[in-house]
């Protein structure tokens, strides 16, 4: 169902003359739906204060002129027809990269380029054309149509053996109803995106497993999850006052899935005046859905601030950072932390905020063995939402394989009042930067769905909780309070608790068992006095050897 839950802008920070004080959201380019059969009848709308940079292929100061559908031209220039190997796409990516980055001229009839979001939703795709449906295979595939706020012209091919065949448009694949008022075109458009669809919850039905569309974005669902956070190529800029550069998949060869497995894979070329990529995306559905992601980068510029792995998510409020909400729920977001296993095995956990200035929070490593962006409240009456069910948004979590080196997983927390905005991104940005003229090769595999499995007794973080420290009047003093649970585990010992803070003063630390949750409750109170930020860490300590999640939060004053 599409909702205004469902509407979600991927938003760029852009700071202002004073540094990380102030923010401007706008709209990358990319903003992802989930359109299928069944839909709502509510109506979207994007904020005043939302700016819309949308790729022109059109001169602008012109006037639009009347034109026929068929006088818009467009050249296949990359999924063509021809031989396909397992290195086509690095190849494309190396040529593409020695020429100067240019902005494709893919214009859409005029119609279609001004057509509104109701008018942009009329138009679906046919369930019995998907791709492959009538082969009986494990996968079927569809195709998003070009218009509203998806300009860009995306590039299909399917790929069987070492052949690859262009997909060209076809206006038969989709119908449109009464609300769009323009005819859909005849000649090859393109198309705007694809999604994958599998029997993942029903052996019967066809689910959307896995869906890419606007720039680098791209989402998957594990079994019984629906969508929420999302992941995209390549990360440029983010949070840099020049502003965000967002690349884009410009083409896509999926290969035709064998009936007697559930692989599939799908190759994509990323281009952007900083970089063009080569990515091979191998999926796994399942109970958690895994995707094995080969890239290849061939820089046109140094690559300073890139971000590998990036994953984009929304947080507006939990039960740390209520002071200024006005929600009947108690908590709205699709991930509540970020967690990293570091090189040297330390699980660290940092509850995300939406704060009032712009923050990002770096955290240095070296080999890092996972991180992500985790939803771990699975109860409904922390959400209280019949309609978006944040807790079946799934984590996503990052497993790097080999050895990534020296560098910092970084966290990008930008205000917003709204759950339409993804305001959260997280990614691994490594020390030394990636060398114009370089071939620079990552793999790392995705894991959609469920938090990664702990050992037994492992001691997690469940809930973190804040609030003023003086229950009969209003006092700058915060009370903090941090739910521990013991994973298959008891919890007989009483751990000895070390909290430190970068400023201000900590006083009563209190910690005690939580017979709730089989695990324990630690409490403090945090006097910021002068301090505008603070970092704050919590540590759990036993006789015995047992792995602990160590607690991280960086307050800001209101």
């Amino acid at each position: 169902m599409v909702s205004l839950l469902n509407f979600r802008i991927f938003v760029s920070s852009k700071t202002l003359k004073k540094g990380l004080t102030s923010l401007s959201l706008a709209i990358a380019a990319g903003l992802c739906f989930n359109l299928t059969a069944q839909e709502s009848n509510t109506p979207i709308t994007v904020p005043p204060s939302v700016t819309i940079p949308l790729q022109t292929y059109a001169d602008e100061t012109l006037p639009l002129k009347a034109q026929n559908t068929e006088e818009v031209q467009t050249k296949v220039r990359f999924a063509k027809t021809a031989n396909f190997d397992p290195d086509s796409v690095v190849k494309i990516a190396r040529r593409l990269a020695q020429k100067p980055y240019g902005v494709l001229n893919d214009p859409l009839p005029p119609g279609l380029a001004k057509i509104s979001y109701d008018e942009y939703r009329d138009i679906r795709f046919k369930p019995e054309a998907s791709i492959w449906k009538a082969e009986g295979l494990p996968y079927q595939m569809q195709l998003f149509h070009r218009g509203f706020y998806f300009q860009d012209l995306i590039e299909i091919a399917l790929v069987e053996g070492n052949q690859a065949t262009h997909l060209a448009y076809n206006s038969g694949f989709f119908t449109a109803g009464d609300v769009l008022s323009q005819k859909l075109p005849t000649q090859d458009i393109g198309y705007s995106g694809l999604r994958i669809h599998y029997p993942l919850n029903n052996p019967a039905y066809f689910d959307e497993l896995m869906v890419f569309q606007g720039a680098s974005y791209f989402r998957a669902l594990g079994k019984g999850s629906d969508y929420g956070l999302s992941s995209r190529g390549l990360a440029l800029n983010t949070a840099e006052p020049e502003g965000e550069e967002f690349p884009i998949f410009r083409a896509f060869w999926v290969e035709r899935p064998n009936s007697d497995s559930n692989l599939i894979v799908v190759h994509a070329l990323l281009d952007s005046p900083s970089v063009a990529g080569a990515y091979r995306f191998s999926v796994r559905p399942g109970d958690n859905t895994h995707i094995d992601v080969e890239a290849t980068l061939f820089p046109r510029k140094e690559l300073v601030k890139v971000g590998l792995a990036p994953s984009t998510s929304m947080f507006l409020h939990s039960m740390n950072g209520r002071q200024n909400t006005d929600d009947f729920r108690p908590e709205v977001h699709d991930s509540d932390a970020l967690l990293i296993l570091n090189g040297r095995g330390e699980r660290l956990w940092r509850p995300l905020a939406n704060p009032k200035q712009l923050q990002v929070s770096a955290f240095m490593d070296n080999s890092p063995q996972g991180f992500g962006l985790i939803q771990r409240e699975r109860s409904f009456e922390a959400y209280q939402d019949l309609e978006a069910h944040y807790e079946r948004r799934p984590s996503l979590w990052v497993e790097p394989v080999g050895n990534w080196g020296a560098g910092e997983v970084v966290l990008t927390e930008i205000p917003t009042d709204s759950e339409i905005h993804d305001n959260i991104v997280s990614y691994w940005k490594p020390k030394q930067p990636i060398a114009a003229g370089s071939e620079f090769h990552f793999t790392y595999r995705l894991i959609w769905g469920d938090e990664p499995e702990v050992d037994d007794g492992t001691v997690i973080v469940a809930r973190t909780a804040s609030g003023r420290a003086d229950i009969a009047k209003a006092t700058p003093r915060r009370l903090f309070v941090v739910d521990y649970q013991v994973k298959a585990g008891n919890n007989d010992e009483m751990p000895v608790v070390k909290v430190q803070s970068s400023a201000g003063v900590i006083t009563n630390v209190v910690v005690s068992r939580q017979p709730k949750n089989n695990g324990y409750r630690l409490a403090f109170e945090m006097d910021p006095q002068d301090a505008e930020l603070i970092e704050l860490r919590a540590e759990l300590k036993f006789t015995g050897p047992r792995e602990v999640e160590t607690w991280l939060y960086r307050w800001t004053r209101s």
